[in-house]
C-alpha cells in the first residue's frame, strides 16, 4: 500500500481546473424594466460596437436618413425610449465609432463616413433638443474614419484611424493633428494601448500585427499572420502580452497570445469554434479576466489569463438566445461593488431595438467590501497633459479605490480651442488636399458633394445677379431724379 502511494505521488497529473476566485463568475441580465427599449439601433454592417457607456450616459449609434446620428441617454433613464428623443446629428455620413472621454464624462468623440472626427459636449442633464453643433470638428483624413481611441492616461489626446490607412494623433488643446502614423498598407481594424499609453498595438487588413511607438510612429515589432488571420488585438495590462482574435487557416475562430517584445511566433493559439462572426475581446486588467463575444452570437465566454502555463484558462460562458450587434462596457467606477459586480456589458439587440445590461458577478455571501476582487483601479484623473505626453513623458494611470463608492467629481474643465479653418499640414503633407476616390461609393459621394456645391454657387450667383440689377435700377432712378431737379 505504501509503495502504491509512493508511486502515485510521482505521477504527473495537472488538475483540469486551477483554483480561482473567478471560477464561478456568472452573467446576470437586468430585468426588462431596467433595459433600454425602443431604440432604433443602426443596421450598419461596419465591425464596431456602435455603443459607448460611462457612469453618466449611454450613447448608441442609430438608424437615420440623411447623415449620421447617435442618441445619448442618462444611464438611470431606462425603460422605453420616446420616439422623438433628441439626437446628436451633425455628421453628413454614417457614424462608424463613438467613444467617451475617460476623464471628462460629458465629452464624447465620434467619427464618420464624412471623413471627419467630431467632439461633442453633452449637457449634464442630457439632451433636450437635437444637437448639431460639435465643440470641435477635426478634418485631416482623406477617406472615411472607422476607428477612434482616447489616450488612456493623457487629457486631450485622441487617435483616429481612417480608410486612407493613416492614424492621426489629435491634440485637442489646439484642435489639430500633431502626428501622422503612416506604416499601414491597408485598412486598420483595431487599436489598443498598453497601461501607460507608451505603446500602440494595431491589427490591419494587410494581415500584420504591429506594436508602434505612437509619438515617433516607429514600428517596434511586426508579425505577418498567415496562419492566424488577425482581426482584433488587445494589450493584457502590464503582463507584456498581446491577445488577438482571428481566423485559422481552416476558417475556425481562434485566439492567439503574443509576447509584445517578440512577435515572431505566438506563445499559444487556441481554437474557439467554427462560427463566422467576428470575435470581440474585452480584457479586465484588475481581475485578469478575458471576455470573448462574437458578433451575431448570443453567448459571452470568459477566461482567466496568467503569465504561466496554460496562460489561457477557460472559466465558463454566459448564454443567451438573442444575438448581439455590439457591446458597450461600463468603466470600473460605475459598477455596483455591493453586488460584487466585476464587469458590466450593455448588449445591443438590433431585432428588438433593445439594450440589455449584463452584470458579471462573483458570488460572495459576505456584505463587506471585497478587496481581493477590487484592487486599486484607473480613475478619471489624467496623469499627464497633452503637452507633457507629446514631449516624451510617460506615466501610469492615477489609481483610485472603489471602497467608499465613487463620488469625487472631476474639477477639470474641457476647453475647446478657437481656430479658423485652414490647411492641415502634418509631416509636410497637406491632409486636406484633394485625393482621387478609390471606390465607386467614394466617387458617388464626391460627385454628390460637388453637385451640392455647384447648386449652392449657382444660387449665390443668381441672388447676386438680382441684387446687381436692383442696384442698377436704384442708380438709374437716382440719376433721373438728379437730372429732373437740374
Amino acid at each position: 500500500m505504501k509503495c502504491h502511494l509512493k508511486d502515485a505521488g510521482k505521477m504527473s497529473w495537472r488538475p483540469t481546473y486551477r483554483s480561482s476566485k473567478f471560477r464561478n463568475v456568472y452573467g446576470k441580465v437586468a430585468n426588462r424594466e431596467h433595459c433600454f427599449d425602443g431604440i432604433p439601433i443602426t443596421k450598419n454592417v461596419h465591425d464596431n460596437h456602435f455603443c459607448a457607456v460611462n457612469s453618466k450616459f449611454l450613447a448608441v449609434v442609430t438608424e437615420s436618413a440623411g447623415g449620421g446620428s447617435f442618441i445619448v441617454i442618462p444611464i438611470s433613464q431606462y425603460g422605453r425610449l420616446d420616439s422623438h428623443h433628441p439626437k446628436v446629428c451633425g455628421h453628413q455620413g454614417n457614424v462608424l465609432d463613438i467613444k467617451w472621454n475617460p476623464f471628462f464624462e460629458n465629452i464624447i468623440a465620434s467619427c464618420s463616413e464624412d471623413t471627419s472626427v467630431r467632439v461633442w459636449e453633452i449637457p449634464e442633464c442630457g439632451l433636450r433638443r437635437n444637437m448639431t453643433e460639435a465643440v470641435m470638428e477635426l478634418y485631416g483624413h482623406s477617406r472615411r474614419v472607422g476607428l477612434i481611441e482616447w489616450h488612456p492616461t493623457t487629457s486631450g489626446i485622441l487617435f483616429s484611424a481612417g480608410y486612407d490607412y493613416k492614424i492621426l494623433i489629435w491634440n485637442l488643446e489646439i484642435g489639430e493633428p500633431v502626428k501622422m502614423i503612416d506604416c499601414h498598407t491597408d485598412v486598420i481594424l483595431s487599436m489598443s494601448f498598453n497601461t501607460d499609453g507608451s505603446l500602440l498595438a494595431t491589427s490591419c487588413k494587410d494581415k500584420k500585427l504591429r506594436v508602434i511607438e505612437p509619438r515617433s510612429g516607429r514600428v517596434l515589432q511586426q508579425a505577418s499572420c498567415k496562419n492566424h488571420r488577425v482581426n482584433r488585438v488587445v494589450f493584457l495590462g502590464n503582463m507584456k502580452r498581446l491577445l488577438t482574435t482571428g481566423v485559422s487557416r481552416w476558417n475556425t475562430r481562434q485566439i492567439a497570445l503574443w509576447d509584445q517584445e517578440d512577435l515572431s511566433m505566438p506563445i499559444v493559439e487556441e481554437d474557439i469554434d467554427g462560427l463566422s462572426g467576428l470575435l470581440f475581446p474585452f480584457y479586465d486588467a484588475d481581475t485578469h479576466m478575458l471576455y470573448l463575444a462574437g458578433k451575431g452570437d448570443g453567448n459571452i465566454r470568459y477566461f482567466e489569463m496568467t503569465t504561466e502555463k496554460p496562460y489561457v484558462q477557460y472559466l465558463t460562458e454566459f448564454r443567451s438566445p438573442a444575438p448581439q450587434k455590439g457591446l458597450g462596457v461600463m468603466p470600473k467606477h460605475g459598477l455596483d461593488v455591493a453586488a460584487c459586480e466585476v464587469y458590466r456589458f450593455y448588449k445591443l439587440v438590433t431585432l428588438k431595438g433593445l439594450i440589455e445590461p449584463i452584470s458579471m458577478i462573483v458570488p460572495r455571501r459576505s456584505d463587506t467590501y471585497q478587496e481581493d476582487i477590487y484592487p486599486m483601479t484607473a480613475g478619471i484623473e489624467p496623469a499627464l497633459s497633452a503637452g507633457e505626453w507629446l514631449s516624451g513623458i510617460d506615466r501610469d494611470p492615477v489609481l483610485m479605490s472603489l471602497k467608499d463608492g465613487y463620488h469625487k467629481p472631476n474639477q477639470l474643465v474641457f476647453k475647446a480651442p478657437v481656430k479658423e479653418k485652414k490647411s492641415v499640414v502634418v509631416n509636410g503633407i497637406d491632409l486636406l488636399e484633394n485625393v482621387p476616390p478609390r471606390t465607386e461609393n467614394e466617387l458617388l459621394r464626391m460627385f454628390f458633394r460637388q453637385q451640392d456645391e455647384l447648386r449652392r454657387l449657382k444660387d449665390e450667383l443668381t441672388s447676386k445677379d438680382v441684387r446687381i440689377r436692383q442696384l442698377e435700377l436704384e442708380l438709374n432712378n437716382l440719376k433721373n431724379v438728379s437730372s429732373n431737379n437740374v
